[in-house]
């Protein structure tokens, strides 16, 4: 009987015991696919940020300060920015951070690459069409010569000090830069990183057209990021899956406006000093790299349908999905297995390039 006794007490602690731990274990998974949204402006666009896990606030919390931290160092009309610094310098050198290097210098090898179709020293025509404070405006082509001729991307000089991490920077004192078409995608990207410094192990970002994902989703599976019908905001063409990447959108139905039935939109071709020409409606770029997304995605629509796939074919490491004028959804083949086509696309039909 004391034995029968003593093996019913330990029965009933070994199943207190095995309670107690699959409690635990529930509460650990509750912990991992905890999910935590936020949504902030800044950088003139709603955005919205999604961790998930028991340091989701925390890595929020982070990304947060480094999306406002750049925003204050990259406005060029705020006088207190480092970009403002670098367009009153009247030519002298300016110190800037690791942070702004890397995007110029990624900049610089997509405006080489691409024969100057993005280029940020546009920014005096961007400002000349009224981008910048909305007072719309058709310029004179007299006007768009004159900004033409303070481009100057190639001109720039960036300089390394490795002893204090710091960098400096020259651009010719008639010159104007902007980081409109790098911005996002940088942030989106220094956002990510983040998270993950606080331990964020699965979370996604919205910037405006800018999404960047961290790992993959709670259970494991695969993200599904909708790519905008550019003719209606409300719609979506179709869904692809990704895992941790960039997926960077730009068109002109983001910023636009009306002058006598005709639609000038942001995209400056850095060519002509007009909104850009292009036969597309939109260009996604799927890459791991969130600021040479944001880059590409501004080159490649500067550049058209034929130009941008002879890019990808070239250079590589990154897949596009291009929206045409004539109602076709262009996947490069990388893409192939990863987008599914909306049942509301209606007139849109895929092709896929090799």
């Amino acid at each position: 009987m004391r034995h029968t006794k003593i093996f019913s007490e330990w029965m009933k602690r070994a199943a207190a015991l095995l309670l107690c731990l699959c409690m635990a274990l529930s509460l650990a998974a509750c912990g991992e696919n905890r999910k935590v949204t936020r949504e902030i402006y800044a950088m003139d666009t709603v955005m919205t940020l999604t961790a998930y896990g028991s340091n989701a606030d925390a890595g929020l919390d982070a990304a947060e300060s480094v999306i406002f931290a750049m925003e204050a160092m990259l406005d060029p009309e705020l006088p207190t920015s480092t970009v403002y610094a670098i367009n009153h310098a009247d030519g002298s050198s300016v110190v800037v951070s690791a942070q702004i290097a890397r995007m110029l210098t990624t900049a610089k090898t997509v405006y080489d690459q691409s024969g100057g179709a993005l280029d940020p020293t546009v920014y005096p025509l961007v400002k000349r069409w009224g981008f910048v404070d909305q007072k719309y405006y058709k310029p004179s082509e007299a006007e768009i010569a004159e900004d033409l001729s303070r481009l100057c991307f190639d001109q720039m000089t960036l300089t390394s000090f490795p002893s204090s991490g710091s960098y400096s920077l020259t651009i010719p004192a008639y010159g104007q830069l902007s980081f409109g078409a790098v911005a996002k995608g940088s942030a989106a990207e220094n956002a990510i990183d983040a998270m993950r410094q606080a331990g964020v192990q699965s979370g996604i970002i919205s910037l405006g057209g800018n999404v960047q994902t961290l790992g993959l989703k709670p259970d494991g599976s695969l993200w599904k990021v909708a790519i905008q019908d550019p003719e209606n905001p409300d719609g979506y063409v179709g869904v692809i899956s990704v895992g941790e990447t960039a997926v960077v959108t730009s068109g002109p139905y983001q910023r636009n406006f009306v002058i006598k039935g005709v639609v000038y939109h942001h995209i400056i071709n850095p060519a002509t000093g007009h909104p850009s020409g292009s036969s597309l409606r939109s260009v996604t770029i799927v890459c791991e790299d969130g600021t040479m997304a944001d880059c590409l995605s501004t080159a490649m629509f500067v550049l058209g349908e034929t130009k941008a796939l002879n890019y990808w074919r070239q250079y590589g490491g990154f897949e596009m999905i291009l929206i045409t004028n004539d109602d076709r959804i262009v996947l490069t083949s990388g893409l192939l297995e990863d987008f599914t086509l909306s049942p509301d696309a209606g007139k849109y039909h895929v092709v896929y390039s090799e």
